[in-house]
C-alpha cells in the first residue's frame, strides 16, 4: 500500500580521495591491503539464500604479483544457472510489489556503506584483484559505483513521476513495470563500478538478475555481493555465479523467461549473443531487452593550433592509465606536423617517467595488464612493430616481462600508414599509435579519423582554433558516442557525461543517465473513465 509520492532530488557525485601523503584514507587503504593479503578466502556463488561451493576452484591472483594468491572460487555448471534462474523467479513477484521507498533505500544504504567503512575495501579488492593504483580504484570503484547508486535512484524516481495528462471526465495513469522474466547482466573484468551497476540498475526497476562476473573480476565482485547483502537486497534478487559463457549462454538464452541482458564485453562476444537471442525468439514470453557496451578504437586528433602541452597531457593519462585496459582509453592519435616533434620528444619524457610496479607502491603510475592472455596479445604486437618493415618504429617502451607479473611498458608506435593495424585494432592495453599528418590537411584526417575503425565509442579533438573544433564536431559525430574537446577521451562521471558509444561500441544505451532505466521497464498506460458512455452511436450518425 502507497502512502506518499517519495521522491528522490539529484545528488552530488561522490568526492574523489587524494590520498595525499599522511592522508587518513591513504594509512587505512595500505592496513586494508595488508590485511586483504594475509586472508585466503573461499568465494562461494550466491543463488537465492545460499553460499554454493562446487569443490571446483578457480585461483584469485594478483596480476601483478603472480606467485600471490588471494583466494579460490568455485565454479559452477549447467544446473547452477538453472538454480539461480529458479530462485530469481521465485522472489520476482514478491521484489516487483515491494514499495519503491524501500526497494530504494536497499541502493541507496549500500552507496554508503561504499563511501564509509567498505570504501577500503571495494578499492583494496579492486586493486589487488585487477591491479589498479589507488586513483584508479578510488574514481571507479568508489566514486563511481556510489554515484550509479544515487543516481539510478535519482533517475528511476524521476521516471515514476512521469505521467500522461488526462482529459475531462477520465484519468490516465501510467505504470512502470519491470520486465516480465529475469535479466541476466554479464559484466567486464575493467571496471568494479560496472560490475556493479550492470546488475543493480536492472534491480533496482523491480527486475530480478543473474549476474556472471569475469573470472578476473571476482575477487572485487563477490565484495560488492556481500555489501549489497549487508544493505538488505532479498535473497535472489540479483544472483551471483561463476559459469563459464558458453555453458550460461546455453541455459539463459533457452529460458523462456529471458527478459534482457545487460553487458559490456567484446563486440564479437555481443554480435554472437544476438545471433542467438535472433533465432530464439519463438520461445521468450516478449522480445528481451538487449543492451551492449562493446569495443572501442579510440581517438585523439589534434589541430594544427593545438597547446602542445594540452596534448601531451591527454595521450599520457589517455592512454596509459590503467594500463589502457580503459574502454575510452585513447589507442590512436593523429599529430599535425608542425607540432610532430615537440609532441614526440614530450611524450617520450613523459611516459619514461611513469614507474611500474605492484600497486601496493603507491608511487607507480602503471600496474601490470589483466592476465597472461592479454600480455600475450600485446606483446605479439609490439613484436610485429619492430620488424624493419613492418612500416612502424617504437618511440618510447616496447619492454614486456611476465616474470613476476604480467608488465608492459607504456609504448608508443608511430606509424607511417594511417591504416597500420595497431591503429585499426582493438589491443586494450598500454599501447598508444600516432600517425603524423599533413598539418594543411585536417579535413581529410577528421575523414580518416571517421572511417578507419568500426567502432564509435570515445575521441577527443584538441585545438585553439574555434573553426577546427567546430569541424571536427561536426564531421565526427558519429564517430564517438562521448566526445571531449580539450581534454583526454577517459574520465565519464555518472550525471556528467553518460557514456555508450554506437556503431561498432553498442547500443549507446548511456550507462549513467535515465536513458539506461528505461530499458530495464515495461510501461503500462491505464485510463480509467468517470463518465463512461452507454450507446455505441455518436452524435454525427445524427441527421436531425
Amino acid at each position: 500500500m502507497q502512502y506518499g509520492d517519495f521522491y528522490y532530488p539529484m545528488p552530488v557525485n561522490e568526492p574523489v580521495l587524494s590520498y595525499a601523503p599522511g592522508s587518513a584514507e591513504k594509512k587505512r587503504l595500505k592496513e586494508v591491503l595488508a590485511e586483504l593479503k594475509k586472508q585466503k578466502i573461499d568465494v562461494p556463488m550466491y543463488i537465492g539464500g545460499e553460499e554454493v561451493r562446487t569443490g571446483k576452484t578457480v585461483d584469485i591472483r594478483p596480476p601483478h604479483e603472480r606467485k600471490h594468491l588471494l583466494g579460490q572460487f568455485h565454479v559452477g555448471e549447467a544446473k547452477h544457472v538453472t538454480k539461480a534462474i529458479n530462485a530469481a523467479l521465485k522472489v520476482k513477484d514478491k521484489w516487483a510489489g515491494m514499495s519503491w521507498e524501500n526497494r530504494a533505500n536497499i541502493f541507496l544504504k549500500a552507496a554508503d556503506l561504499l563511501a564509509g567503512k567498505y570504501r577500503p575495501y571495494i578499492n583494496g579488492t579492486t586493486m589487488l584483484g585487477q591491479s589498479k593504483n589507488c586513483f584508479q580504484a578510488e574514481i571507479d570503484a568508489a566514486c563511481e559505483l556510489i554515484d550509479f547508486l544515487r543516481f539510478n535512484v535519482h533517475f528511476l524516481s524521476d521516471i515514476y513521476r512521469q505521467q500522461p495528462i488526462s482529459g475531462a471526465g477520465m484519468n490516465n495513469r501510467m505504470e512502470y513495470r519491470p520486465l516480465e522474466g529475469f535479466v541476466f547482466a554479464l559484466t567486464p573484468f575493467n571496471f568494479t563500478a560496472i560490475g556493479g551497476n550492470l546488475p543493480t540498475s536492472a534491480a533496482m526497476c523491480g527486475n530480478v538478475v543473474i549476474w556472471k562476473c569475469a573470472n578476473t573480476q571476482v575477487y572485487s565482485a563477490q565484495m560488492f555481493m556481500r555489501i549489497l547483502k549487508e544493505a538488505g537486497l532479498p535473497d535472489g534478487v540479483i544472483n551471483l555465479v561463476f559459469i563459464d559463457g558458453p555453458t550460461i549462454g546455453e541455459v539463459v538464452f533457452n529460458h523462456r523467461d529471458f527478459a534482457g541482458i545487460h553487458f559490456t564485453g567484446s563486440t564479437g562476444v555481443f554480435n554472437k549473443m544476438w545471433e542467438t537471442i535472433g533465432k530464439n525468439m519463438s520461445m521468450y514470453r516478449s522480445y528481451p531487452r538487449i543492451v551492449g557496451e562493446t569495443g572501442g578504437k579510440d581517438f585523439v586528433i589534434a589541430h594544427k593550433s593545438a597547446d602542445p602541452d594540452l596534448v601531451v597531457t591527454a595521450l599520457a593519462r589517455g592512454a596509459f592509465e590503467f594500463q589502457g585496459q580503459k574502454c575510452s582509453a585513447a589507442s590512436r592519435a593523429y599529430i599535425p606536423s608542425n607540432i610532430a616533434a615537440e609532441v614526440k620528444r614530450k611524450l617520450v619524457e613523459q611516459v619514461k617517467t611513469m614507474k611500474m610496479g605492484t600497486v601496493e607502491d603507491f608511487t607507480n603510475f602503471v600496474n601490470a595488464v589483466i592476465d597472461e592472455k592479454s600480455f600475450d596479445k600485446l606483446e605479439g604486437y609490439i613484436k610485429n612493430s619492430r620488424k624493419r618493415d613492418s612500416g612502424a618504429k617504437i618511440w618510447v617502451g616496447g619492454k614486456c616481462d611476465k616474470t613476476e607479473g604480467f608488465f608492459i611498458e607504456p609504448t608508443i608506435i608511430e606509424a607511417a600508414d594511417p591504416n597500420y593495424v595497431t591503429m585499426c585494432e582493438e589491443l586494450f592495453g598500454p599501447v598508444l599509435t600516432v600517425y603524423v599528418y599533413d598539418e594543411n590537411k585536417y579535413e581529410a584526417t577528421l575523414k580518416l579519423v571517421d572511417e578507419t575503425s568500426p567502432y564509435a565509442l570515445t575521441g577527443a579533438v584538441i585545438a585553439r582554433d574555434r573553426f577546427a573544433v567546430e569541424l571536427a564536431t561536426d564531421k565526427l559525430r558519429n564517430s564517438a558516442g562521448n566526445f571531449y574537446i580539450n581534454d583526454k577521451p577517459t574520465g565519464a562521471v555518472v550525471g556528467q557525461q553518460p557514456f555508450g558509444g554506437a556503431r561498432g561500441s553498442g547500443t549507446n544505451d548511456k550507462a549513467g543517465s535515465i536513458l539506461n532505466l528505461y530499458r530495464w521497464l515495461s510501461a503500462r498506460t491505464i485510463k480509467e473513465t468517470f463518465n463512461s458512455p452507454t450507446d455505441y452511436r455518436y452524435p454525427f450518425l445524427q441527421e436531425k
